[in-house]
């Protein structure tokens, strides 16, 4: 969906749909997505499913590798689609490599439903929403009008149905990690920190389609956005503050350490004390003002430091303290 160029809060949202369509009657539905991976497709087929009120007799994807194993593989798909399946009670079916006519009638849909899009927008006369449930309402909406042309063939398939069962299956990833010196944790060749009181500790991570969510003795400790590709971090300055200070000299070579600046205003003022102390002085100073900003806000501690770079002053903690 990226070349729509939808954006979020002045920000451009670049992700996925996971498409359903019925290829009888043409009803199509969408889950928003950010990747090809088991969790869309659990959430996707699952949103899917419990809109539909029911459960058809096959469910068939093209090559998907979270779904379909390679073909030097004996079992035709993954345990995990394959469990999910089974959960379902339906019948996976896939196309063959390259073959997108096998699959023409969801891919016609495919084309038509990003034009729908395009033509809602361009009628809507902005690609602006001021969050994701505002976005996902739009498809929503734009959902139902697709679909009310289609109701006498739909009703021929929802007679057909079977029922749901009791409850969806959770769409997340289980896994258990220890955090590092460093008080991070990698997940899906991603980077994230957590807080430092967890480093040595072993945590339950449940990887959702959008989220992470943190569990230690049985208690949910912390929920963080799930970062988008491979190879980023997410590294939150209020989780290692605390073990920062205590070692200041490991602040310059911080693998991280450009993470650890919230505002340019933060930068600024790193580069003044750089300026005017020593090495190790000045990464004192900051981690300092760093540890204001995760206690009495990082707001008030930005405002602070813009008036004493607008107005050439000394940058100390202690005035930032005083001012604050």
């Amino acid at each position: 969906m990226k070349k729509l160029g939808i954006t979020i809060a002045g920000e451009p949202f670049d992700h996925l749909i996971y498409h359903f369509v019925l290829t009888y009657s043409n009803w199509e539905t969408g889950t928003v997505c950010f990747s090809e991976s088991f969790e869309s497709l659990s959430e996707g087929l699952q949103n899917a499913l419990w809109k539909l009120g029911g459960i058809p007799e096959m469910h068939r994807t093209d090559c998907l590798t979270t779904a379909v194993q390679k073909t030097s593989h004996p079992d035709e798909f993954t345990d995990r689609y394959q469990d999910l399946l089974n959960y379902c009670g339906l019948k996976g079916q896939k196309t063959n490599l390259d073959s997108p006519h096998e699959n023409g009638d969801v891919e016609q849909r495919h084309q038509r439903f990003k034009r729908a899009v395009e033509q809602a927008l361009l009628l809507r006369g902005h690609r602006e929403f001021k969050d994701r449930k505002t976005y996902e309402l739009f498809l929503e909406k734009l959902f139902a009008q697709l679909n009310m042309g289609r109701e006498k063939r739909f009703l021929e398939e929802q007679a057909v149905l079977r029922r749901l069962p009791r409850r969806r299956l959770e769409s997340c990833k289980n896994m258990t990690l220890r955090v590092g010196p460093s008080s991070t944790i990698r997940v899906n060749k991603n980077v994230y920190s957590v807080s430092s009181r967890l480093v040595g500790e072993r945590v339950e991570v449940r990887l959702y389609v959008d989220r992470l969510e943190i569990w230690y003795a049985q208690k949910q400790v912390e929920i963080l956005p799930r970062l988008k590709g491979k190879g980023r971090s997410a590294i939150n300055y209020r989780h290692i503050i605390d073990s920062l200070i205590r070692k200041p000299g490991a602040f310059e070579n911080y693998r991280y350490r450009d993470e650890l600046f919230p505002t340019i205003r933060f930068r600024i003022a790193y580069d003044y004390l750089k300026e005017h102390h020593s090495r190790k002085a000045a990464a004192k100073e900051y981690l300092s003002i760093l540890y204001l900003a995760a206690r009495e806000g990082e707001t008030a501690v930005d405002d602070t430091l813009r008036v004493l770079i607008d107005e050439g002053l000394e940058i100390t903690e202690k005035r930032v303290k005083t001012l604050i």
